[in-house]
């Protein structure tokens, strides 16, 4: 593992930190500990185009072929530096220093890769093999667009047996929003069927970024969007976890950038507030 002084921190998920192809490690806000990356997309290629998204060059695509040897070479050797080597006390800062999650995110959508479920299926062998604790989850995070697919399902079916989360982005909850935010056409019936079948095949968290566009917080419209769209849900018995609410923490490499700004703590509670009277767990990240 090639040696490093640069401290890990939470505003800097640089994917080339440990030098490997695949393996990245993140000191991450909303889990708390070392989330242990793997990215799936080092080709910079996603379906959507969040206009907050830290990805430089960004294009449109898939993830290319997975080389499942070398994934499986560099997983198995960067948790067992982990485990056993000084990586946490010489990179990550002190309170820090345990291995939250296995999370499959990186630099575009994971489940656009024709590999996933079998990666899903590397990760469960080599979580064996490194008796990690059940306390480690396995999170996918992503966009949803992709859950009605059957290889997808049965990775996730398969996340579920290793205390596996899926982490579904639902910034805003309306047509015009999604494609202002996510720069997609996708339909709310699509979000919603594939969000339903995500909290059918594993415990299912929507994860939503909430922040400013010229100065202005979302809008009363978008608040209202989100708060019916996750009652209907609800009323519906389709349960998912709760909500990870946060704002902007990176910079975005996208052409809105300069248009992009925080909200603060107390805005984020506010909406916060509003959600956790659906009885819905909320999780604030600033």
């Amino acid at each position: 593992m090639p040696g490093s002084d640069n401290t890990l921190s939470t505003t800097d998920h640089d994917r080339d930190s440990a030098s490997l192809r695949y393996v990245y490690p993140v000191v991450s806000r909303r889990a708390g500990g070392v989330s242990v990356g793997i990215n799936l997309n080092p080709n910079n290629a996603c379906n959507w185009r969040c206009i907050y998204c830290q990805v430089p060059d960004l294009t449109r695509g898939t993830a290319p072929p997975i080389d499942l040897a070398v994934l499986e070479h560099e997983l198995r050797g960067f948790l067992q530096e982990l485990l056993h080597g000084d990586f946490m006390q010489s990179r990550v800062p002190e309170g820090a220093r345990r291995i939250n999650d296995i999370a499959l995110s990186g630099n575009g959508e994971p489940t656009s890769s024709s590999e996933f479920s079998q990666v899903i299926e590397l990760i469960a062998r080599i979580r064996r093999e490194a008796a990690l604790p059940e306390t480690v989850k396995t999170v996918l995070i992503t966009n949803g667009s992709l859950l009605h697919r059957g290889d997808v399902q049965h990775g996730i079916r398969s996340m579920a047996k290793i205390n596996g989360e899926v982490w579904f982005k639902l910034d805003r909850a309306s047509e015009e929003g999604m494609h202002l935010v996510n720069d997609t056409k996708t339909s709310m019936n699509k979000v919603r069927d594939n969000l339903i079948a995500s909290i059918l095949l594993c415990p299912t968290w929507l994860q939503t970024c909430w922040f400013a566009l010229d100065g202005d917080p979302p809008s009363r419209q978008d608040e209202d969007d989100y708060l019916g769209f996750v009652s209907a849900l609800l009323r519906d018995g389709h349960r998912p976890q709760g909500v990870l609410l946060y704002s902007l923490a990176r910079p975005s490499m996208q052409a809105e950038a300069p248009r992009l700004s925080a909200l603060s703590a107390e805005q984020l509670q506010v909406f916060a507030d509003h959600i956790g009277k659906l009885d819905l767990p909320v999780k604030v990240s600033p």
